[in-house]
Protein backbone atom coordinates (compact mmCIF):
# COMPACT_ATOMS: atom_id res chain seq x y z
CA UNK A 1 0.00 0.00 0.00
CA UNK A 2 2.46 2.62 1.10
CA UNK A 3 4.78 1.55 -2.27
CA UNK A 4 1.42 2.48 -4.62
CA UNK A 5 1.09 6.04 -2.70
CA UNK A 6 4.97 6.74 -2.41
CA UNK A 7 4.71 6.50 -6.63
CA UNK A 8 2.55 9.51 -7.14
CA UNK A 9 3.91 13.20 -6.53
CA UNK A 10 7.19 14.85 -7.08
CA UNK A 11 9.25 11.49 -7.04
CA UNK A 12 9.24 7.87 -7.24
CA UNK A 13 8.96 5.65 -3.97
CA UNK A 14 11.96 5.78 -1.87
CA UNK A 15 13.86 8.69 -4.29
CA UNK A 16 15.81 10.65 -1.75
CA UNK A 17 15.08 14.00 -1.02
CA UNK A 18 17.15 15.69 -3.31
CA UNK A 19 17.50 19.11 -4.50
CA UNK A 20 15.21 18.57 -7.65
CA UNK A 21 12.39 16.60 -5.46
CA UNK A 22 12.37 19.47 -2.80
CA UNK A 23 12.12 22.18 -5.58
CA UNK A 24 9.19 19.96 -6.91
CA UNK A 25 7.49 19.34 -3.55
CA UNK A 26 7.81 23.00 -2.87
CA UNK A 27 5.96 23.95 -5.97
CA UNK A 28 3.46 21.34 -5.23
CA UNK A 29 2.68 22.85 -1.64
CA UNK A 30 2.59 26.38 -3.00
CA UNK A 31 0.13 25.14 -6.01
CA UNK A 32 -2.21 23.78 -3.17
CA UNK A 33 -1.58 26.91 -0.84
CA UNK A 34 -1.62 29.65 -2.90
CA UNK A 35 -1.14 33.12 -1.60
CA UNK A 36 -0.12 31.71 2.28
CA UNK A 37 3.25 32.78 1.99
CA UNK A 38 3.95 32.35 5.48
CA UNK A 39 2.78 29.07 5.79
CA UNK A 40 5.60 28.26 2.17
CA UNK A 41 8.38 30.14 4.28
CA UNK A 42 7.57 28.01 7.22
CA UNK A 43 7.73 24.20 5.05
CA UNK A 44 10.82 25.40 3.17
CA UNK A 45 12.64 25.74 6.29
CA UNK A 46 11.68 22.58 7.79
CA UNK A 47 12.34 20.94 3.68
CA UNK A 48 16.08 21.71 4.27
CA UNK A 49 16.38 19.42 7.22
CA UNK A 50 14.21 16.96 5.55
CA UNK A 51 16.73 16.14 3.21
CA UNK A 52 19.14 15.44 5.81
CA UNK A 53 16.40 13.00 7.59
CA UNK A 54 15.86 11.56 4.41
CA UNK A 55 19.16 10.53 3.42
CA UNK A 56 19.56 8.30 6.60
CA UNK A 57 15.78 7.23 7.00
CA UNK A 58 14.88 6.08 3.37
CA UNK A 59 11.91 4.40 5.00
CA UNK A 60 10.50 7.92 5.86
CA UNK A 61 10.33 9.12 2.16
CA UNK A 62 9.05 5.82 0.67
CA UNK A 63 5.85 6.58 3.29
CA UNK A 64 6.24 9.82 2.20
CA UNK A 65 6.11 11.41 5.69
CA UNK A 66 6.73 14.75 4.80
CA UNK A 67 3.99 14.69 2.25
CA UNK A 68 1.61 14.25 4.94
CA UNK A 69 2.84 16.55 7.38
CA UNK A 70 2.59 19.03 5.32
CA UNK A 71 -1.61 18.76 5.08
CA UNK A 72 -3.30 19.67 8.16
CA UNK A 73 -5.68 16.67 9.25
CA UNK A 74 -8.14 19.28 9.59
CA UNK A 75 -9.10 22.56 8.30
CA UNK A 76 -11.93 24.57 9.72
CA UNK A 77 -13.45 28.04 8.96
CA UNK A 78 -16.26 29.51 9.95
CA UNK A 79 -18.51 32.49 10.67
CA UNK A 80 -18.29 34.54 14.11
CA UNK A 81 -21.38 37.27 14.23
CA UNK A 82 -21.58 39.44 16.82
CA UNK A 83 -23.04 42.75 18.36
CA UNK A 84 -21.38 45.91 19.01
CA UNK A 85 -22.12 48.49 21.63
CA UNK A 86 -23.94 50.73 19.12
CA UNK A 87 -26.54 47.39 18.66
CA UNK A 88 -24.60 46.98 14.79
CA UNK A 89 -24.13 43.45 13.28
CA UNK A 90 -20.51 42.80 12.99
CA UNK A 91 -19.05 39.86 11.34
CA UNK A 92 -15.93 38.02 11.81
CA UNK A 93 -14.40 34.82 10.35
CA UNK A 94 -12.87 32.32 12.60
CA UNK A 95 -9.90 29.51 12.16
CA UNK A 96 -8.96 26.29 13.73
CA UNK A 97 -6.42 24.20 11.96
CA UNK A 98 -5.81 20.88 13.22
CA UNK A 99 -2.34 19.86 11.62
CA UNK A 100 -1.12 16.79 13.51
CA UNK A 101 -2.45 14.02 16.57
CA UNK A 102 0.41 12.10 15.79
CA UNK A 103 1.66 12.13 19.07
CA UNK A 104 -0.96 13.73 21.15
CA UNK A 105 -4.21 15.65 21.35
CA UNK A 106 -3.94 18.67 19.01
CA UNK A 107 -2.32 21.88 21.53
CA UNK A 108 -1.53 25.27 19.96
CA UNK A 109 -3.01 29.11 20.43
CA UNK A 110 -5.51 31.56 19.12
CA UNK A 111 -4.36 34.61 17.79
CA UNK A 112 -6.91 37.67 17.55
CA UNK A 113 -5.46 39.61 14.88
CA UNK A 114 -6.91 42.31 12.27
CA UNK A 115 -4.08 40.32 9.95
CA UNK A 116 -5.42 36.25 10.61
CA UNK A 117 -6.00 34.54 7.40
CA UNK A 118 -5.83 31.04 7.03
CA UNK A 119 -2.17 31.01 5.77
CA UNK A 120 -1.07 32.85 9.31
CA UNK A 121 -2.81 29.57 11.05
CA UNK A 122 -1.27 27.36 8.97
CA UNK A 123 2.01 28.46 9.39
CA UNK A 124 1.27 28.62 13.24
CA UNK A 125 -0.28 25.11 13.26
CA UNK A 126 2.79 23.54 11.29
CA UNK A 127 5.55 25.22 13.55
CA UNK A 128 3.27 24.17 16.59
CA UNK A 129 3.88 20.48 15.60
CA UNK A 130 7.69 20.82 15.48
CA UNK A 131 7.88 22.78 18.73
CA UNK A 132 5.40 20.45 20.80
CA UNK A 133 6.90 17.38 20.19
CA UNK A 134 10.39 19.24 21.25
CA UNK A 135 8.29 19.54 25.08
CA UNK A 136 8.64 16.38 25.78
CA UNK A 137 5.11 16.21 26.53
CA UNK A 138 2.06 14.18 24.55
CA UNK A 139 0.77 17.05 22.38
CA UNK A 140 0.07 17.52 18.75
CA UNK A 141 0.14 20.57 16.82
CA UNK A 142 -2.82 23.08 16.04
CA UNK A 143 -3.29 27.01 15.85
CA UNK A 144 -6.55 29.16 15.44
CA UNK A 145 -8.14 32.17 15.89
CA UNK A 146 -9.53 34.91 13.61
CA UNK A 147 -9.62 38.87 11.65
CA UNK A 148 -11.32 40.24 15.14
CA UNK A 149 -9.19 43.22 16.95
CA UNK A 150 -9.81 43.51 20.44
CA UNK A 151 -7.84 46.31 20.88
CA UNK A 152 -10.40 49.48 21.41
CA UNK A 153 -13.40 46.95 22.20
CA UNK A 154 -15.15 47.13 25.04
CA UNK A 155 -15.50 44.33 27.51
CA UNK A 156 -18.99 43.84 26.03
CA UNK A 157 -17.72 43.87 22.89
CA UNK A 158 -14.61 41.34 23.76
CA UNK A 159 -16.91 38.88 25.43
CA UNK A 160 -19.99 39.12 23.00
CA UNK A 161 -17.38 38.19 20.07
CA UNK A 162 -15.88 35.39 22.41
CA UNK A 163 -18.99 33.67 22.88
CA UNK A 164 -19.67 33.68 19.53
CA UNK A 165 -16.67 32.37 18.46
CA UNK A 166 -16.54 29.37 21.03
CA UNK A 167 -20.43 28.75 19.99
CA UNK A 168 -18.90 27.31 16.78
CA UNK A 169 -15.32 25.96 18.15
CA UNK A 170 -16.82 23.70 21.49
CA UNK A 171 -17.64 21.40 18.08
CA UNK A 172 -14.67 20.59 17.82
CA UNK A 173 -12.08 20.89 20.62
CA UNK A 174 -12.29 18.44 23.87
CA UNK A 175 -9.68 17.86 27.03
CA UNK A 176 -8.31 14.85 24.78
CA UNK A 177 -9.23 16.06 21.58
CA UNK A 178 -7.46 20.02 21.29
CA UNK A 179 -6.74 22.29 24.40
CA UNK A 180 -6.67 25.83 22.52
CA UNK A 181 -4.41 28.30 24.37
CA UNK A 182 -3.84 32.21 24.12
CA UNK A 183 -1.62 33.74 21.68
CA UNK A 184 -1.91 37.22 20.11
CA UNK A 185 -4.99 39.12 21.07
CA UNK A 186 -6.13 36.63 23.34
CA UNK A 187 -4.83 36.76 27.16
CA UNK A 188 -6.48 36.06 30.51
CA UNK A 189 -9.74 37.77 29.71
CA UNK A 190 -10.39 36.55 26.23
CA UNK A 191 -9.39 32.88 27.89
CA UNK A 192 -12.10 33.77 30.90
CA UNK A 193 -15.20 34.47 28.16
CA UNK A 194 -13.84 31.44 26.04
CA UNK A 195 -13.89 29.11 28.69
CA UNK A 196 -16.90 29.99 30.63
CA UNK A 197 -19.26 29.78 26.85
CA UNK A 198 -17.75 26.40 26.39
CA UNK A 199 -18.65 25.27 30.14
CA UNK A 200 -21.97 26.23 29.46
CA UNK A 201 -22.54 24.92 26.39
CA UNK A 202 -21.16 21.30 26.89
CA UNK A 203 -22.19 21.42 30.46
CA UNK A 204 -18.25 20.19 31.61
CA UNK A 205 -15.28 21.84 33.58
CA UNK A 206 -12.68 20.43 32.01
CA UNK A 207 -8.68 21.67 30.97
CA UNK A 208 -9.85 21.96 27.08
CA UNK A 209 -8.15 25.93 27.25
CA UNK A 210 -5.01 26.77 28.77
CA UNK A 211 -3.77 29.94 30.30
CA UNK A 212 -7.08 29.60 32.74
CA UNK A 213 -7.31 32.21 35.64
CA UNK A 214 -5.58 30.11 39.10
CA UNK A 215 -8.99 30.12 40.53
CA UNK A 216 -10.30 27.99 38.08
CA UNK A 217 -7.78 25.54 36.66
CA UNK A 218 -4.77 27.93 35.72
CA UNK A 219 -1.11 27.03 36.06
CA UNK A 220 1.27 29.40 37.71
CA UNK A 221 3.90 30.32 35.74
CA UNK A 222 1.92 30.30 32.28
CA UNK A 223 1.69 33.40 32.63
CA UNK A 224 5.28 34.73 32.36
CA UNK A 225 6.43 30.65 30.84
CA UNK A 226 6.95 31.98 26.68
CA UNK A 227 9.31 34.83 28.30
CA UNK A 228 11.05 32.78 31.11
CA UNK A 229 11.72 29.89 28.45
CA UNK A 230 13.47 31.77 25.84
CA UNK A 231 15.77 33.48 28.50
CA UNK A 232 16.45 29.67 30.01
CA UNK A 233 16.87 28.88 26.44
CA UNK A 234 19.14 31.29 25.07
CA UNK A 235 21.46 31.05 28.83
CA UNK A 236 22.49 27.62 27.43
CA UNK A 237 23.66 28.78 23.98
CA UNK A 238 25.29 31.70 26.04
CA UNK A 239 26.94 29.12 28.23
CA UNK A 240 28.15 26.78 25.34
CA UNK A 241 29.76 30.34 24.51
CA UNK A 242 31.76 30.59 27.57
CA UNK A 243 29.16 33.62 27.81
CA UNK A 244 26.19 34.90 30.72
CA UNK A 245 23.82 37.38 31.44
CA UNK A 246 25.61 39.55 33.51
CA UNK A 247 26.40 43.33 32.18
CA UNK A 248 24.98 42.04 28.19
CA UNK A 249 22.61 44.81 27.30
CA UNK A 250 19.73 43.44 25.11
CA UNK A 251 17.04 44.60 22.84
CA UNK A 252 13.32 42.91 23.39
CA UNK A 253 11.09 43.99 20.64
CA UNK A 254 7.90 43.38 21.40
CA UNK A 255 5.77 44.64 25.15
CA UNK A 256 3.31 41.89 25.14
CA UNK A 257 4.02 38.94 27.59
CA UNK A 258 7.04 37.49 26.18
CA UNK A 259 8.52 40.33 26.17
CA UNK A 260 7.88 41.27 29.62
CA UNK A 261 8.68 38.33 31.50
CA UNK A 262 12.09 37.93 29.19
CA UNK A 263 12.94 41.24 30.22
CA UNK A 264 12.08 40.26 34.22
CA UNK A 265 14.19 37.11 34.05
CA UNK A 266 17.17 38.94 32.20
CA UNK A 267 17.15 41.26 35.14
CA UNK A 268 16.78 38.89 37.47
CA UNK A 269 19.94 37.04 36.20
CA UNK A 270 22.18 40.33 35.44
CA UNK A 271 21.66 41.59 31.73
CA UNK A 272 20.20 45.13 31.19
CA UNK A 273 17.17 45.35 28.72
CA UNK A 274 17.62 48.62 27.06
CA UNK A 275 15.14 49.00 24.31
CA UNK A 276 11.40 47.43 23.70
CA UNK A 277 8.52 48.33 21.47
CA UNK A 278 5.10 47.91 20.73
CA UNK A 279 3.29 48.50 16.81
CA UNK A 280 3.55 52.35 17.25
CA UNK A 281 7.69 52.31 17.77
CA UNK A 282 10.18 51.48 20.35
CA UNK A 283 11.48 53.20 23.53
CA UNK A 284 15.03 53.59 24.27
CA UNK A 285 15.93 54.11 27.97
CA UNK A 286 19.74 53.36 28.89
CA UNK A 287 19.73 53.12 32.45
CA UNK A 288 17.60 49.75 31.94
CA UNK A 289 14.07 49.71 31.01
CA UNK A 290 11.94 49.59 34.16
CA UNK A 291 9.60 47.08 34.03
CA UNK A 292 7.14 48.11 36.47
CA UNK A 293 6.08 51.22 34.61
CA UNK A 294 5.97 48.88 31.10
CA UNK A 295 3.31 46.53 33.26
CA UNK A 296 1.51 49.33 34.03
CA UNK A 297 0.86 50.79 31.04
CA UNK A 298 0.63 47.70 28.57
CA UNK A 299 -1.26 45.18 31.57
CA UNK A 300 -3.35 47.70 33.47
CA UNK A 301 -4.31 50.96 31.32
CA UNK A 302 -3.49 48.98 27.79
CA UNK A 303 -1.91 51.85 26.80
CA UNK A 304 1.01 52.29 24.10
CA UNK A 305 5.17 52.21 24.57
CA UNK A 306 4.98 55.59 23.90
CA UNK A 307 3.46 56.45 27.51
CA UNK A 308 6.87 54.94 28.94
CA UNK A 309 8.43 58.16 28.32
CA UNK A 310 6.15 60.59 30.35
CA UNK A 311 7.04 58.59 33.32
CA UNK A 312 11.07 58.02 32.27
CA UNK A 313 13.06 60.81 32.59
CA UNK A 314 15.92 60.11 29.65
CA UNK A 315 14.32 57.53 27.92
CA UNK A 316 13.76 58.11 24.26
CA UNK A 317 10.37 56.92 22.31
CA UNK A 318 11.08 56.55 18.52
CA UNK A 319 8.49 56.00 15.82
CA UNK A 320 8.18 53.09 13.77
CA UNK A 321 8.81 49.80 15.27
CA UNK A 322 11.25 48.34 12.46
CA UNK A 323 14.10 50.91 13.98
CA UNK A 324 14.56 48.93 17.40
CA UNK A 325 17.27 46.53 15.84
CA UNK A 326 19.73 49.58 15.32
CA UNK A 327 19.64 49.69 18.91
CA UNK A 328 23.49 48.45 19.51
CA UNK A 329 22.97 44.96 22.08
CA UNK A 330 25.07 42.28 22.70
CA UNK A 331 21.54 39.83 23.19
CA UNK A 332 18.49 40.64 20.60
CA UNK A 333 14.82 38.96 21.65
CA UNK A 334 12.66 39.00 18.79
CA UNK A 335 9.86 38.47 20.45
CA UNK A 336 6.95 41.07 18.71
CA UNK A 337 5.62 39.16 15.51
CA UNK A 338 6.58 37.18 12.06
CA UNK A 339 9.71 38.44 9.60
CA UNK A 340 10.02 41.21 12.11
CA UNK A 341 13.86 40.75 11.50
CA UNK A 342 15.22 40.67 7.95
CA UNK A 343 18.66 41.25 6.05
CA UNK A 344 19.14 44.51 6.48
CA UNK A 345 18.22 43.99 10.47
CA UNK A 346 19.97 41.32 10.94
CA UNK A 347 23.36 43.26 9.42
CA UNK A 348 22.92 46.11 11.20
CA UNK A 349 22.54 43.84 14.53
CA UNK A 350 25.63 42.11 13.43
CA UNK A 351 28.00 44.99 12.42
CA UNK A 352 26.72 46.46 16.22
CA UNK A 353 28.29 43.37 17.80
CA UNK A 354 25.34 41.57 18.44
CA UNK A 355 26.10 37.78 19.66
CA UNK A 356 23.34 36.03 19.95
CA UNK A 357 19.93 35.74 18.54
CA UNK A 358 16.59 34.02 20.78
CA UNK A 359 13.45 33.94 18.91
CA UNK A 360 10.57 34.88 21.23
CA UNK A 361 8.04 35.01 18.68
CA UNK A 362 6.62 32.50 16.17
CA UNK A 363 9.59 33.18 12.69
CA UNK A 364 10.97 36.45 13.62
CA UNK A 365 13.33 36.22 11.44
CA UNK A 366 13.19 35.54 7.52
CA UNK A 367 15.49 33.33 5.87
CA UNK A 368 17.60 36.15 4.76
CA UNK A 369 18.02 37.59 8.56
CA UNK A 370 18.87 33.77 9.37
CA UNK A 371 21.40 32.97 7.05
CA UNK A 372 22.95 36.30 7.96
CA UNK A 373 23.37 35.43 11.61
CA UNK A 374 25.02 31.83 11.15
CA UNK A 375 27.50 33.06 8.18
CA UNK A 376 28.42 35.48 10.83
CA UNK A 377 29.04 33.44 13.87
CA UNK A 378 25.95 34.59 16.11
CA UNK A 379 24.04 31.84 17.98
CA UNK A 380 20.86 31.84 16.64
CA UNK A 381 17.94 30.08 18.79
CA UNK A 382 14.99 29.31 16.61
CA UNK A 383 11.66 29.28 17.92
CA UNK A 384 9.98 26.35 17.38
CA UNK A 385 12.65 25.76 20.35
CA UNK A 386 13.55 28.81 22.00
CA UNK A 387 10.14 29.80 22.82
CA UNK A 388 8.44 26.28 23.07
CA UNK A 389 8.21 27.36 26.93
CA UNK A 390 4.46 28.80 26.76
CA UNK A 391 2.82 25.87 25.59
CA UNK A 392 5.38 23.31 27.39
CA UNK A 393 3.71 24.78 30.49
CA UNK A 394 0.31 24.44 28.83
CA UNK A 395 0.91 20.64 28.89
CA UNK A 396 1.99 20.98 32.82
CA UNK A 397 -1.65 22.83 33.07
CA UNK A 398 -3.25 20.31 31.59
CA UNK A 399 -1.40 17.77 33.85
CA UNK A 400 -2.61 19.50 36.74
CA UNK A 401 -6.27 19.60 35.75
CA UNK A 402 -5.75 15.91 34.94
CA UNK A 403 -5.16 15.23 38.43
CA UNK A 404 -7.21 17.89 39.71
CA UNK A 405 -4.32 19.88 41.92
CA UNK A 406 -2.11 22.50 41.44
CA UNK A 407 1.49 22.71 41.84
CA UNK A 408 3.59 25.61 43.33
CA UNK A 409 4.88 28.61 41.65
CA UNK A 410 8.84 27.05 42.10
CA UNK A 411 7.44 23.73 40.99
CA UNK A 412 6.31 24.99 37.59
CA UNK A 413 9.26 27.18 37.05
CA UNK A 414 11.41 24.45 38.02
CA UNK A 415 9.92 21.07 35.61
CA UNK A 416 9.85 24.89 32.75
CA UNK A 417 13.55 24.89 33.08
CA UNK A 418 14.35 21.20 32.75
CA UNK A 419 12.21 21.02 29.73
CA UNK A 420 13.85 23.83 27.76
CA UNK A 421 17.35 22.34 29.10
CA UNK A 422 15.97 19.33 27.28
CA UNK A 423 14.85 21.09 24.40
CA UNK A 424 18.09 22.69 24.05
CA UNK A 425 20.05 19.29 24.19
CA UNK A 426 17.67 17.77 21.84
CA UNK A 427 18.33 20.33 19.16
CA UNK A 428 22.47 20.13 19.63
CA UNK A 429 22.67 16.24 19.92
CA UNK A 430 20.28 16.21 16.17
CA UNK A 431 22.31 19.16 14.79
CA UNK A 432 26.02 16.88 15.74
CA UNK A 433 24.11 13.37 14.70
CA UNK A 434 23.30 15.03 11.01
CA UNK A 435 26.53 16.79 10.49
CA UNK A 436 25.13 20.20 11.06
CA UNK A 437 26.93 20.78 14.88
CA UNK A 438 26.32 24.02 16.54
CA UNK A 439 23.07 24.19 13.47
CA UNK A 440 19.93 25.06 16.07
CA UNK A 441 17.98 25.47 13.18
CA UNK A 442 18.71 22.41 11.68
CA UNK A 443 18.55 20.44 15.54
CA UNK A 444 15.47 21.73 15.85
CA UNK A 445 13.76 20.28 12.60
CA UNK A 446 15.05 17.33 12.43
CA UNK A 447 14.70 16.48 16.47
CA UNK A 448 11.04 17.84 15.83
CA UNK A 449 10.07 15.94 12.76
CA UNK A 450 11.96 12.50 13.76
CA UNK A 451 9.70 12.09 16.74
CA UNK A 452 6.66 13.01 14.52
CA UNK A 453 7.55 10.84 11.62
CA UNK A 454 8.23 7.79 13.97
CA UNK A 455 4.80 7.93 15.66
CA UNK A 456 3.41 8.17 12.30
CA UNK A 457 5.34 5.42 11.41
CA UNK A 458 4.06 3.41 13.66
CA UNK A 459 0.41 4.63 13.00
CA UNK A 460 0.49 3.65 9.66
CA UNK A 461 -0.77 5.60 6.61
CA UNK A 462 -3.67 7.28 8.32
Amino acid sequence: MIEEVASSGPAAAGEAFTDRYRDEFMAQVKAKNPGEVEFHQAVAEVAESVQLIYQKRPELAKARIFERMVEPERQIMFRVPWVDDQGRVQINRGFRVEFSSAIGPYKGGLRFHPSVYLGIIKFLGFEQVFKNALTTTPIGGGKGGSDFDPKGKSDNEVMRFCHSFMNELFRHIGPDTDVPAGDIGVGGREIGFLFGQYKKLTNTFTGVLTGKGLGWGGSLVRTEATGYGLVYFVSQMLQDMGMDWKGRKVVVSGSGNVAIYATQKVHELGGKVVAMSDSGGYIVDEAGIDLDTVRRIKEVERGRIREYVDARRGAQFIEGWEGIWTVPCDIALPSATQNEIDGKAARTLVTNGCKAVGEGANMPSTPEAIDIFQDSGVAFGPAKAANAGGVATSALEMMQNSMRLSWHFDEVDRRLRVIMNDIYKQCTDAAEAFGKSGNLVAGANIAGFTKVADAMLAQGVV
